[in-house]
């Protein structure tokens, strides 16, 4: 079409791209510099249009090469440009050339051959005519006819001339940027349809106005030392940004560049401006990722730390009790001192919950305690104006959803209904059992059936229709710019999606709002038993275990730990250390290994040595970086994982699973 569009124009036309490759050019082109037709398809360089007149001798004498290889490199410079050219039959070409965004330009040949003609004649028929007036009188009429002749003549070319612009600001509108014109006056004297719309303007209402009538007095205050600057004939390039149609704000990349006048003067400034809104908007969803990359980065450094000074804390405050079994006073000191420890092992949790990327891995949650476990994060991340509460309807509220993620949706929607209360409110979270049917579940686009419902409900400012129905749309936000990416509530939409969920919002301006997060509920029937086979039976009493760690606190109390569940105890301080009394020692029974250890040799490079030498042998790693549930199995090992800290319980709970695993065969 656009082909199709350009061979109705007198002019020719070509569109070459960034890498010097043709996009499109019309029939009047080929015409008029007698090119073949099989140079006209798409994708043909640049280079064989030179070499095609160089070796025909357009360009005069001189070596092929060296003549190509100049034009070429000249091209390559992308400048706009106006040079003529005589072709060796004669015809005088007006050639221009308007470098593109990104790149690329789009060259106009005119055929001025008959221009340049009328010119001489006129001027002829001018010399003529003062010869004749000088010599008779009596040739004056016909002097005055020939100049009507040419003056008609003229104004014909300038109809033609009128008309070539006007195909020439077809082209300047269909081109994907802003373009305008203004003069040293800084009044505009053209602008493409793309710039009128970027102001909110039409062509005609913005022509022959002073650039603040068009753009503000504000703008145009801030951007007077890129103008001045132009006008004194630097070629400029800024950005800015003014609120956009919807009050959001927009952003442009705008390039000046002055036009000069053969007497060296600037007469005026070309305007190329591009949109950059969506690319400032990826560059600050982009940031806004590694920065929480970063965070999980540290968030798990500190909790490898942390945890092991928890297990350290924790080990020692029940040996302590242990100890001294009847001593109310060592329970009166050593009780709350427990009680705190387990609470910073839980806020760590809480803390990689939010900040780690993770895959969605689904399993049974029972929405009520998440909430209530959740609440507490909630409350410490709002102002004190803000008041939080939790409240069910039901009890025992079981689905299958990834409880990390679900998490981090629940504390979302807190955070957003924070920002929705600058001067403070309430931020309401219920669960409750609701049942879908009919055209609601059909609305929903999810089976009928009975769902979990976590609605949070806050008082806030609300939103109105427009924005309801882009609220789930990808960097749509409404927060100021740098406040919000605008994927909080699209993740949190496709995570509950993706876990066969559904997701309904009610908001009123000036009242508040409610998002509501629905998850297929599982009754008494769809729910894992509790079958925990004959692995809690395995017994422990006398069994020899392998216990491998590095720092040696976490070491002791871990021994401590296994020796009250009557196990016998090794101790190693590396990998490679454990790996050889593995081999040495075949009555160890079990291996107990941390996953971060120094020497080359890790907790997951240990159990790959194990699996080689000795398949059979049970082994449990110890992690503190939280990066695996209690007793889940590593995802390249089958290996259960014992997060720290732990207590003797849990260590007891998860020694006897890998022991029974192993005496099962799994």
């Amino acid at each position: 079409m656009v082909s199709a569009a350009l061979d109705h124009i007198s002019e020719g036309v070509t569109l070459f791209d960034a890498d010097l490759r043709l996009i499109t050019c019309n029939r009047a082109f080929l015409d008029l510099l007698g090119f073949p037709d099989t140079l006209a398809a798409p994708g043909t360089p640049f280079e064989a249009f030179i070499r095609y007149n160089a070796e025909r001798g357009e360009y005069g004498p001189g070596d092929v090469d060296t003549l190509v290889a100049r034009r070429v490199a000249d091209a390559g410079a992308f400048r706009s440009h106006e040079t003529r050219r005589q072709r060796p039959d004669g015809t005088l070409l007006l050639i221009r050339g308007f470098p593109l965004p990104h790149a690329g330009f789009i060259t106009l040949y005119s055929d001025i051959t008959e221009t340049e003609r009328q010119r001489a004649r006129h001027d002829r028929h001018q010399a003529e005519l003062e010869a004749h007036i000088a010599e008779r009188t009596e040739a004056l009429t016909d002097a005055n006819r020939e100049l009507r002749e040419a003056l008609a003549r003229n104004q014909r070319i300038s109809a033609a001339l009128r008309h070539s612009e006007s195909r020439l600001r077809l082209i300047t509108d269909t081109i994907p940027a802003h373009i305008a014109y203004f003069d040293r006056t800084r009044i505009y004297r053209y602008a493409n349809k793309r710039y009128a719309e970027w102001f909110e303007l039409s062509v005609e209402a913005m022509t022959d106005r002073p650039i603040p009538e068009v753009i503000g007095t504000a703008l145009a205050e801030s951007l007077d030392p890129h103008i001045r600057a132009a006008l004194a004939g630097a070629e400029v390039t800024y950005e800015y940004s003014k609120p956009g149609p919807d009050g959001s704000r927009v952003f442009a990349r705008s390039t000046l560049l002055p036009e000069v006048s053969p007497e060296g003067e600037v007469i005026g400034c070309f305007v190329h401006s591009v949109d950059i809104t969506e690319q400032r908007r990826t560059q600050n969803a982009l940031v806004h990722a590694q920065k929480m990359e970063a965070i999980g980065q540290l968030t798990g450094g500190l909790a490898h730390d942390f945890n092991n000074m928890l297990t350290v804390i924790m080990g020692n405050l029940t040996g302590l009790r242990d100890a001294w079994p009847d001593e109310p006073r060592i329970d009166e000191f050593a009780l709350p001192a427990m009680s705190a420890a387990e609470g910073g092992a839980a806020l760590i949790r809480r803390l990689l919950t939010f900040s780690r990327q993770q895959s969605n891995e689904p399993s049974e949650v029972e929405v009520n305690a998440l909430v209530l476990d959740i609440a507490r994060l909630i409350r410490r991340s709002v102002p004190r104006a803000i008041q939080v509460s939790t409240r069910s309807q039901d009890d025992d509220l079981f689905t299958r959803a990834d409880p990390h993620q679900l998490q981090s949706a629940v504390l979302n929607l807190a955070l957003n209904a924070r920002d929705a209360m600058p001067n403070g409110g309430r931020i309401d979270i219920e669960c409750s059992l609701q049942a879908l049917e009919g055209s609601t579940a059909d609305d929903l686009e999810v089976p009928a059936g009975d769902y979990v419902q976590i609605a949070v409900t806050d008082n806030g400012t609300g939103m109105d229709g427009s924005i309801l129905a882009r609220v789930f749309e990808p960097f749509f936000t409404t927060k100021r710019f740098g406040l919000g990416s605008g994927l909080g509530l699209s993740m949190v939409y496709g995570f509950i999606k993706q876990s066969h969920g559904a997701v309904r919002i009610r908001s009123r301006q000036a009242v508040g709002t409610t998002v509501a997060l629905l998850l297929p509920y599982l009754g008494d029937a769809h729910r894992a038993g509790a079958d925990a086979g004959d692995a809690a039976h395995a017994p422990l009493e006398g069994a020899l275990v392998l216990l491998v760690e590095d720092q040696a606190e976490v070491r002791k109390v871990v021994r401590k730990q296994l020796a009250a569940l009557g196990c016998h105890v090794l101790e190693a301080e590396s990998g490679h250390e454990a790996a050889d009394m593995i081999e040495r020692v075949p009555a160890i029974g079990a291996v107990l290994s941390d996953v971060v250890m120094p020497g080359g040799m890790d907790g997951h490079a240990l159990a790959r040595f194990v699996r080689r030498l000795r398949p059979e042998l049970p082994l449990l790693l110890m992690s503190g970086y939280g990066e695996r549930q209690r007793g889940r199995p590593d995802d390249d090992l089958r290996t259960a994982v014992l997060a720290k800290p732990f207590d003797r319980a849990q260590l007891e709970e998860a020694l006897r699973g890998v022991l029974g695993a192993s005496r099962e065969g799994r």
